[in-house]
């Protein structure tokens, strides 16, 4: 990574594809443990056995 400078103000960072690849995949589970975090706090969960129950095929 490289860091190019202004004014004492950091304007660009440069990264290799292997780091941006990572910094990518880095955010967007970063995103979905928010959205998760959030859906428990609002009690937007269900327990485990009952959403296995549902998916059960009925007989």
């Amino acid at each position: 990574m490289c860091l190019a400078h202004l004014y004492g103000e950091a304007r660009a960072v440069i990264q290799d594809v292997a780091s941006w690849d990572q910094t990518q995949e880095t955010r967007a589970l970063l995103k979905l443990l928010a959205l998760a975090n959030r859906d428990v706090s609002a009690e937007h969960v269900s327990p485990a056995e009952a959403v296995f129950e549902r998916l059960r095929p009925k007989s």
